[in-house]
């Protein structure tokens, strides 16, 4: 009874809420997305939802949603396709929803079977080692973004993610 007056309220057609929970039947509606690097086009393709890291927070975008454009914090961004989400390791960069699709565009991307254990670990601990040094507010703040990439890194590696292109 609840949930038929919650629906209601926001105009959503219970017809099509109880068709999809009775049959089982995903009809999730699809977007493009694109994801560059500098150095090449990470992902180009049809997809159900995108959630990339913001300053502020994780940010899921779906289909129809508003136009805007934002931050992208190094992390993850996860992509969801048939039902399934795959992650992905980012650094900083930013995101725009547009009519047509999302775009992303990142310093790196990487997927986590592309990621070598041992240089991540390796760059956690210099990174660890010039936040004890002291630096210029500049380099603390690069010193700081060169940690939280090395760390997401190491745990999208452990965590033994497959991406499927």
């Amino acid at each position: 009874m609840v949930k038929a007056e919650l629906l209601s309220i926001f105009n959503f057609p219970l017809s099509t809420f109880h068709f999809q929970l009775s049959q089982g039947v995903s009809m999730a509606k699809l977007f493009n997305l694109k994801i560059f690097t500098p150095e090449r086009e990470f992902f180009d393709g049809d997809v159900e939802g995108v959630t990339a890291d913001a300053p502020d927070g994780s940010v899921m975008v779906l289909a129809d949603h508003a136009p805007f454009i934002m931050p992208v914090s190094v992390g993850t961004i996860s992509i969801k396709r048939d039902d399934k989400w795959d992650k992905a390791v980012t650094s900083e960069g930013f995101l725009e929803v547009r009519n047509d699709g999302v775009v992303i565009f990142v310093q790196a991307c990487e997927h986590p079977d592309e990621i070598d254990a041992r240089r991540a670990e390796e760059a956690k601990k210099r990174a660890e080692e010039h936040l004890r040094q002291k630096q210029s507010m500049s380099e603390y703040k690069q010193s700081k973004i060169a940690l939280a990439r090395a760390m997401a890194r190491l745990q999208a590696e452990s965590s033994g993610t497959k991406f499927s292109q």
